[in-house]
């Protein structure tokens, strides 16, 4: 399976930097790699599980970038990247119990809320504003439940780690959005150990996307830090819509198929 023609190692290579430039900046970057690998003929466990190992890359390249320039603190964070992570190993592992088909059913929704909130709140922007609930509070219950999301489904995590930092920790768009890949990046390790487990992990593909993933997400944090606010918001809104609409067009949907679709 890992010894795919040239054209489709180029294609996912290609698939996997724009999701990585994407990425860095709003999240939604396995809306690209996961049809990417399945459109390569990558069966669906081996996709889910090679896409948490090249999305390490993305993550981990576009924390690191962000910490340079001192829009996050590594050290203070990792108790909620430990937490992100612990959560994504429980949801991983739960998998097969959660409803998934609820999960499926209401996530264009809660995405387009998202994308509502972040267009039409008029005074967003790269300055911290009031705090809601506490750092204790806040890694002790929304970081290990997104984690545990990521964990049993994913697409749309980094929107709603955005929107928890951003309306309950007060931070601003550019700083939510560094501490946002870094939880990411904790949940991403803690769903790999589980599929490394389970030997769903394509070593040559994974780590030829985490490559372009790397870069991508290089070109695309730097670009958030000239931009901050004036790119971040419009791409948030733009990608969460964006995955709304190509869940609901999934003939697979619950809710297309509830509904006779």
């Amino acid at each position: 399976m890992q010894d795919l023609a040239f054209h489709l190692l180029a294609f996912l290579f290609v698939a996997a930097f724009i999701a990585g430039f994407i990425d860095s900046i709003a999240g939604g970057g396995g809306m690209i790699t996961i049809p990417a690998m399945l459109i390569a003929g990558i069966p669906p466990l081996q996709t889910l599980g090679t896409n948490k190992l090249q999305g390490l890359f993305g993550s981990g390249s576009a924390t690191l970038s962000y910490a340079r320039k001192g829009h996050v603190n590594l050290k203070e964070q990792l108790p909620m990247a430990l937490m992100s992570a612990a959560g994504s190993v429980l949801g991983a592992l739960l998998a097969t119990v959660v409803p998934g088909d609820v999960l499926k059913a209401v996530l264009p929704f809660l995405l387009i809320a998202i994308a509502l909130y972040f267009g039409l709140k008029p005074n967003m922007g790269d300055v911290d504003q009031h705090r809601r609930v506490t750092p204790f509070v806040f890694t002790l219950t929304l970081v290990p439940l997104i984690g545990f999301y990521d964990g049993v489904f994913g697409p749309g995590t980094g929107s709603f780690f955005m929107l928890g930092f951003v309306t309950l920790a007060g931070f601003g768009v550019l700083k939510a959005t560094a501490h946002t890949k870094f939880l990411n990046f904790g949940s991403n390790v803690g769903a790999f150990g589980v599929f490394l487990f389970f030997g769903a992990i394509l070593w040559k593909v994974g780590l030829l996307m985490g490559l372009g993933q790397f870069l991508g997400a290089q070109v695309g944090s730097r670009y958030a830090m000239a931009k901050g606010a004036r790119i971040i918001k419009p791409l948030l809104v733009i990608v969460s819509i964006a995955l709304a609409i190509r869940l609901l067009a999934d003939p697979t949907h619950p809710l297309r198929i509830w509904l006779g679709l």
